[in-house]
């Protein structure tokens, strides 16, 4: 492979088997598996779900949503709450696809009656511990308004949440323990108001058994992994699916340190804390057909464009300056969404969604 800048690799077939795998669990839970593409903004990624008969998606913007409305997608849900500002291109996309949005006030509600002449399905987005967006569960008179306001002007389809703070968790009881109080919360509203429960967030769609409470489930990260999920526990290492090939271009033995060409404009500024520090990716050796998955350095530093790693002797002693080396991103959904372009494991350059 030419590489020349910081370029993220990714291996198809990791990728495959890791949408099999999210697959066939929501098919055990008998729930229908509406994929989050925020995470790879590609329709040839997205190619890869259509091989399982998987053609309903989730994006978080209505420009992601006409990218893959142009690629085929004919079943999209915009998790983000609903724009006002942008009600013309979301009329317009809705006269040509099956479209939902999300509502979380009467004003919204309001708007999108208005001005939202063509069909359009709506989720309620429900807060179940993120404290990001969403109606508290128990502000049913909020949601009783919601739907009368709307009546048969929008299509209810019922409920939506995303337990962000699985991420911080911890550990696996307590991304369990998150599960839970979420069923609590979203079950009751289902029986009340009826429509459907969407529910996702990668680390609980991977490490909870039983999601069979959910009629549809939205994980988006699963794809790709990243050190994140593995330390949260969401997959293996031989599951992460992407690294960041960098160039080495400055070494100095003496403070056991390598710098990079591969900074926060390319792996993003999400870290962990670890015992040996801050950490912003895991270092891995390349190979003829990807990476190997033995750690040998973390990056500790970053800037810009600089990545500073720390590497033993051992290791030290064979790199180069002007070597390509992986780096597993902490976050990969950041990481992916910096890159104009991928490029696969056996060379093949995968398009995104442009920027511009």
């Amino acid at each position: 492979m030419d590489i020349k800048v910081p370029t993220l690799l990714i291996d198809k077939e990791k990728c495959r088997k890791n949408i099999k795998k999210m697959f066939e669990k929501a098919t055990k839970a008998k729930a229908t598996l509406r994929p989050h593409f925020k995470t790879h903004h590609s329709a040839i990624v997205a190619s890869w779900y259509r091989e399982l008969g998987i053609n309903q998606c989730t994006v978080s913007s209505v420009s992601m949503a006409n990218y893959f409305a142009k690629h085929g997608w004919k079943d999209i849900t915009i998790a983000f709450p609903y724009n006002p500002l942008e009600s013309v291109e979301i009329n317009a996309l809705a006269g040509k696809i099956d479209l939902s949005i999300l509502l979380e006030s009467n004003e919204s509600a309001i708007h999108a009656r208005e001005n939202l002449k063509n069909k359009v399905g709506y989720f309620i987005k429900i807060d179940v511990g993120t404290l990001r967006t969403g109606i508290d569960h128990k502000n049913e008179d909020l949601i009783n308004n919601i739907i009368s306001t709307l009546g048969k002007e929008l299509d209810f389809r019922g409920f939506l949440a995303h337990a962000g703070h699985t991420y911080g968790a911890g550990t696996i009881e307590n991304i369990q323990w998150i599960f839970d109080q979420a069923e609590k919360m979203l079950v009751p509203l289902r029986e009340r108001f009826g429509g459907i429960l969407s529910y996702g967030d990668t680390p609980s769609c991977s490490i909870i058994e039983d999601l069979s409470t959910y009629d549809e489930l939205r994980p988006g990260n699963f794809v790709f992994y990243d050190w994140m999920q593995h330390e949260i526990g969401s997959c293996t290492v031989n599951e992460i699916a992407v690294c960041l090939a960098s160039p080495v271009t400055a070494i100095h033995p003496e403070r056991s340190k390598v710098v990079i060409y591969g900074g926060a404009v390319h792996l993003s500024k999400d870290s962990l804390s670890t015992k040996n520090g801050t950490c912003f990716g895991k270092v891995v050796e390349l190979t003829a057909n990807g990476w190997n998955t033995s750690l040998i350095g973390n990056v500790n530093r970053i800037s810009q464009e600089h990545g500073i790693i720390k590497l033993s002797e051992n290791f030290i002693s064979d790199v180069k300056v002007g070597d390509i080396i992986g780096v597993i991103p902490v976050h990969s959904c950041l990481a992916a969404d910096i890159q104009g372009h991928y490029l696969s494991t056996n060379g093949e350059r995968i398009e995104k969604l442009s920027k511009t």
